[in-house]
């Protein structure tokens, strides 16, 4: 079966959607059915510039930045597009070429002109004004960031994007909760899947003297950063002994480091900048637990699975597919509530027995729930399904 992968975003762009949708490209291209043969041929194709780097050791094709005639003819050549995301113009090649499509949602680009379901300048979640038909309150959340003409022509843009994602093939979400709040139809969830390491955790509270919490992701608003530079500043204010790693980097890190150097904290904070994935594993090894503060309906929590596999403890927001994704097997609290965020890490400090307990539910979790190759059958027994209605399809008007 041919395939096509397309995914706006790619490597060496770093994000959950490049991620999973590398582990998804290897995944089929390596996948070998019953007769020993493999199951897919693959062609990635992205707009993400290669800046040098190397895709021949990949085992799939990838495709960068191609014209809109060469888009044309690679969705004619294969049996089925998946697209990460509901890009506007393969989404509508792919219904033009009368080409089974499945949509992946990452976000919820098919049901908000930003994708975030997160009102500005406000920064609080959308109840669904697109979905609900108040078309100004959409225009009003965009020109807050980026004026009212381009607000208008996104939302013009939408309508399109909408009605396309609702007559796809297969709309597949990666959470539940994004199944809700899309109420797209032909829609199924498939979780993401992360490779679950070897062996036991090296998670080990007694090796430092002081509780090492982190934080991991990009230092943007709606990551609720602030939330958590609070919730430091209350514990530290009751000589808890403890230390937190902000590895990440943002258009807020400045204003983060103003903070704290204005509130004390700097003796237990380290901000360490991005990491690539073996110095973030490095950095990592002494740390207890990791804090989730978003205050956006996270989608599927792709961060969290990789420390649940590892057997470390999460303390997220209780929102979105976070919350889906952590469960009982992590600490919750109301998202952008300092205070409650403060109780979880008080908790842990003072019963750091929580620490192994939690982290093997969430290992146990993440190998029941979001195992990679799970996550792999699952599409393929999608792509096969399609493929062959579509071959029936065929036979029938012949």
């Amino acid at each position: 079966m041919k395939l096509l992968i397309y995914s706006h975003f790619f490597g060496p762009s770093v994000g959950g959607v490049e991620t999973v949708v590398a582990s998804l490209a290897d995944g089929l291209a390596c996948h070998v059915a019953e007769t020993g043969t493999r199951d897919f041929e693959v062609t990635l194709v992205t707009e993400t510039a290669s800046d040098g780097r190397e895709d021949v050791s990949e085992p799939y094709r990838v495709i960068r930045r191609p014209s809109r005639w060469k888009l044309v003819k690679l969705v004619w050549q294969n049996d089925i597009v998946h697209l990460a995301g509901p890009a506007f113009l393969p989404l509508m090649l792919a219904k033009m070429l009368r080409k089974p499509t499945v949509i992946e949602h990452h976000g919820y680009q098919s049901v908000c002109p930003n994708g975030l379901l997160l009102l500005q300048p406000d920064v609080e979640v959308c109840p669904g004004y697109f979905q609900a038909r108040k078309y100004r309150r959409c225009l009003s959340c965009q020109a807050a960031q980026i004026g009212y003409i381009r607000s208008l022509m996104s939302l013009m843009l939408q309508w399109p994007r909408y009605l396309l994602s609702r007559v796809s093939s297969v709309n597949i979400a990666v959470s539940d909760h994004v199944r809700w709040r899309l109420r797209l139809p032909r829609t199924s969830v498939i979780y993401h899947g992360v490779e679950l390491p070897t062996g036991e955790t090296d998670v080990n509270p007694e090796d430092s003297t002081a509780m090492r919490f982190a934080y991991v992701g990009r230092f943007v608003t709606e990551k609720g950063v602030r939330t958590l530079l609070e919730a430091a500043r209350r514990l530290s204010e009751t000589q808890e002994k403890f230390e937190l790693l902000l590895i990440g980097d943002g258009p807020l890190r400045s204003e983060l480091e103003s903070v704290t150097d204005s509130t004390g904290l700097r003796d237990r904070l380290r901000f360490l900048g991005f990491l690539d994935q073996r110095r973030l594993e490095h950095a990592l090894r002494d740390v207890s637990v990791v804090i989730m503060p978003t205050i956006s309906e996270e989608t599927a929590g792709l961060a969290a699975l990789e420390q649940m596999s590892r057997g470390r403890l999460v303390i997220a927001s209780a929102i979105g597919g976070l919350q889906e994704a952590v469960g009982d097997a992590g600490l919750l609290f109301t998202p952008g509530n300092a205070a409650e965020l403060a109780d979880r890490m008080r908790s842990v400090l003072e019963n750091p027995q929580l620490i192994n307990s939690l982290g093997k539910a969430a290992r146990a979790r993440a190998s029941q729930m979001f195992e990679l190759s799970r996550m792999i059958r699952e599409h393929a027994e999608i792509y096969r399904s399609l493929l062959a209605t579509s071959k029936g399809n065929r036979t029938e008007s012949e």
